[in-house]
């Protein structure tokens, strides 16, 4: 198998905003050309940590995720379960979250779905299986979730915690409004939500108006996060997410505070960050034709001017002197 440059990048943690071009970001990201890849280096993440944790005779502990981001990262754990021998005996599993109500054997439960991508095709015992339940009685909700936190505890916390993210910022089901402080909970799901799940249950009346969810408070306590973006269509939320402030508007904001966290993205769903859409503002420019271009056209929509207008100043005030310098005057490059 023909090795790429991609292949060889590392998700291992680093502290965000180390070098000039990531001074706006505020959690450690790295993007890929293709989500399979990433995919990939996701897994051998989680199976290292499954094998070292072997090795010492310990359980790991896994906080796992539905919807479509992390299914490439179950088929990769699959495979090496069948082709490289990867044994999940001594794992214990916690999904973040679950629709409610909903029946374990829906198709659109993420009981259902987890069973689908990875716990029928593993040796992982069923006992050590945990999925927030769809089906019990609502004033027997608050019980399990503070039951389900205990769970969680006694088996010594969460070692790893992957997560993909909502266009209102959610992590699991943490829509806008959840507290830093929040444990497993019910939460009425956000409508932006409700609508992004529609197609799945062929109208945006069949989707369940509420979820159990892990709290945030329960996420961050993980000793180790990595949330995965693909995707133009959450470009916009990661930007938020990794260069705003923090805030329980955007409920992934709070990762921010967590000390070992890495965002998987791949290059559509990074291409709204600073060093990528604008990287002029952060450090110095190959000043190819096509960038030249889309800076001028930037230039000119941040200021409001035409081409011909733009001035020296202009473009000084705006991180592109390198390329003023290159061009001799504004009039020149704007010619």
């Amino acid at each position: 198998m023909k090795t790429t440059s991609e292949d060889s990048k590392q998700i291992t943690y680093e502290p965000a905003g180390k070098f000039e071009e990531t001074r706006f970001e505020k959690i450690h990201n790295i993007s890929f050309e293709q989500s399979t890849q990433a995919s990939a280096i996701v897994a051998q993440e989680i199976a290292d940590l499954i094998c070292s944790k072997e090795a010492a005779g310990e359980k790991c502990v896994l906080g796992l995720a539905t919807g479509s981001s992390p299914i490439n990262v179950y088929a990769e754990l699959v495979r090496m379960h069948k082709e490289e021998g990867l044994s999940f005996k001594n794992v214990i599993t916690f999904n973040l979250d679950e629709y409610w109500p909903m029946d374990k054997s829906d198709v659109q439960s993420y009981h259902y779905f987890m069973h689908e991508h990875l716990f029928n095709h593993v040796d992982i015992p069923a006992d050590q299986v945990n999925i927030p339940d769809g089906t019990i009685d609502q004033e027997e909700i608050k019980p399990f979730c503070i039951a389900y936190e205990a769970k969680i505890k006694a088996a010594g916390g969460l070692d790893f915690q992957l997560l993909g993210i909502g266009r209102t910022g959610h992590i699991g089901f943490n829509e806008p409004g959840s507290h830093f402080n929040s444990g497993t909970r019910m939460i009425t799901l956000d409508y932006l939500t409700r609508a992004d799940a529609a197609g799945s249950f062929r109208g945006l009346s069949n989707v369940p108006k509420k979820a159990i969810t892990m709290g945030i408070n329960t996420v961050l306590n993980a000793k180790r996060i990595v949330l995965l973006g693909w995707g133009q269509n959450k470009a916009e939320i990661l930007k938020e997410t990794i260069e705003g402030e923090i805030s329980s508007i955007v409920p992934a904001t709070y990762l921010q505070e967590h000390e070992n966290t890495t965002f998987v993205l791949d290059d559509a769903a990074a291409s709204e960050l600073t060093r990528v859409k604008t990287p002029w503002l952060v450090g110095t420019c190959d000043w190819t034709k096509e960038l030249t271009a889309k800076a001028v056209f930037w230039l000119c929509e941040k200021t409001s001017k035409t081409i011909l207008s733009l001035t020296d100043k202009d473009y000084n005030d705006h991180g592109m002197s390198d390329l003023l310098a290159l061009q001799g005057s504004a009039y020149n490059l704007n010619i």
